[in-house]
């Protein structure tokens, strides 16, 4: 599968954001997804997980509350929808894509497909 990432822009401190990851395939809805991001100087960092059906969702704590994970299987599209922006937030987002069964996965290393990054400046 092949995943596009797109959204990313300048916002201001308290804004939001909709980041779209289009795949290619016929079998999207069989992958588990994910979002992570990679700020400058720092490691890949989980963000958000859900799973095939899109039934189960996951988050990390400095998200959790502000940014919604979706996906549109009939789309082949997976969302993250970011609320409350913050400068803290700026990164390149990724959008990976593991085929395995339910559940999520939080971990780079357990996804076996990676989109091209989008970015996301935060400004204060």
């Amino acid at each position: 599968v092949q995943l596009q990432a797109s959204g990313g822009g300048l916002v201001q401190a308290g804004g939001s954001l909709r980041l779209s990851c289009a795949a290619s395939g016929r079998t999207f809805s069989s992958y588990a997804m994910g979002w992570f991001r990679q700020a400058p100087g720092k490691e890949r960092e989980f963000v958000a997980a859900i799973s095939w059906s899109g039934g189960s969702t996951y988050y990390s704590d400095s998200v959790k509350g502000r940014f919604a994970i979706s996906r549109d299987n009939a789309k082949n599209t997976v969302y993250l929808r970011m609320n409350s922006l913050k400068p803290e937030d700026t990164a390149v987002y990724y959008c990976a894509a593991v085929l395995k069964g339910g559940g999520y996965y939080t971990r780079p290393n357990q996804y076996d497909y990676w989109g091209q990054g989008t970015l996301v400046t935060v400004s204060s």
